[in-house]
């Protein structure tokens, strides 16, 4: 299995907690290679909701998403000299020349963007005009993926851990995003302390209405723009290297300082997600969730799904019928022993427990 450390950039291999060296479950039901979850390569288990399809476009794929990366990680793309990372330098170096989401703290994404998103549904893997900028059509891949900011480094449409799973990496997210917004603030003080020191680093223009020069994705006024970077207006490639060589000099007992207790909460609260993504355990007793979703599939047998529209776990038809004895009345061992009995059935530990990292079982 690899280490968290395995799944993020190599800038944090220095300053992380000991805690990233363990290892988590390698996420291989999320094949970006071959999409899981487009048709080419995904069953009839995932089926539409309301006559919507669920499955993603092949010139998509999850990328219909803009992330906002903080101003360390475009330096570190930008000083990268990789051949593999040729495209992803171009399409930043893209993005500063026309100045438009571009500040000293974040390479963001534009205003209209950020709005049309969040004001969307059921678009995600589905609309090509939400395509991430990165995302590189020719590959099927990202060109920025060595550094990919926290909601892509944590991002799987499938967890080998179900639920469990799921819930660790979205609190590994949040920890990387408390992370990354300490990290970028201290480069700010080194290098651009007047943004620091006048708020502007707590200001968050998705939140306000957008202006004219919003809308029509144009660059801010000259004199907003060289009053929102003072010297590094001009030079912001060079900027942005200097934010990766600042934070690069760090050790992991500065970054423990910046996130103080925030950190120190965030961190035991994503070591209790690992424990239960990695220990494998099912409860003592359990119930069928009446919330599932139940699908019939062609020769008979059934998928199940519950925690995620994204994923569902296919059993043959008769095991259906051996869930319902599972109504939170008595232990899973006794359930199954009468079972075996009456029917001369059985559902194995490890199916249950699949079915409960689904959450088609929960805990009474």
């Amino acid at each position: 299995m690899p280490a968290v450390l395995d799944v993020l950039p190599s800038l944090y291999r220095g300053l992380l907690p000991a805690f990233f060296s363990r290892q988590v479950p390698a996420e291989t039901k999320a094949d970006c290679g071959r999409c899981s979850m487009c048709a080419a390569h995904c069953g009839e288990a995932i089926e539409p909701v309301d006559g919507v399809s669920r499955l993603f476009r092949p010139d998509t794929k999850c990328c219909t998403f803009h992330p906002r990366l903080p101003n360390y990680l475009v330096g570190a793309i930008l000083g990268d000299s990789s051949p593999g990372l040729a495209e992803g330098r171009g399409r930043v170096l893209a993005k500063i020349d026309r100045r438009v989401g571009l500040g000293p703290q974040w390479l963001r994404p534009p205003a209209v963007f950020s709005l049309l998103y969040s004001s969307s549904r059921r678009f995600f893997g589905r609309a090509s005009s939400l395509r991430c900028p990165y995302f590189d059509q020719s590959s099927g891949g990202c060109a920025i993926w060595s550094w990919r900011e926290s909601v892509c480094s944590t991002f799987f449409c499938q967890h080998v851990a179900g639920a469990d799973g799921h819930a660790f990496w979205m609190s590994l997210k949040r920890w990387l995003a408390l992370t990354e917004i300490q990290l970028s603030r201290w480069a700010l003080l080194q290098l651009h302390p007047d943004f620091v020191l006048e708020g502007q680093d707590r200001e968050d223009p998705a939140n306000g209405p957008l202006s004219a020069e919003d809308l029509d994705e144009r660059p801010l006024p000259e004199n907003d723009y060289r009053k929102l970077w003072g010297a590094w207006a001009g030079p912001e490639a060079s900027f942005y290297e200097a934010c990766f060589k600042e934070v690069s000099a760090l050790s992991s007992a500065d970054l423990a300082r910046m996130l103080g207790l925030d950190g120190t909460i965030e961190l035991a609260a994503l070591e209790r997600r690992h424990s239960a993504a990695t220990a494998g355990r099912l409860p003592r007793t359990l119930r069928f969730n009446p919330s599932a979703t139940v699908k019939w599939l062609r020769g008979g047998s059934v998928a199940l799904g519950a925690y995620s529209e994204y994923e569902a776990l296919a059993l043959p038809g008769a095991a259906y019928h051996l869930l319902v004895a599972f109504d939170g009345t008595e232990p899973v061992d006794a359930v199954r022993q009468r079972l075996r009995r009456a029917h001369a059935a059985d559902l194995d530990e490890s199916v249950l427990l699949a079915l409960y990292q689904q959450r088609v079982l929960v805990e009474p």
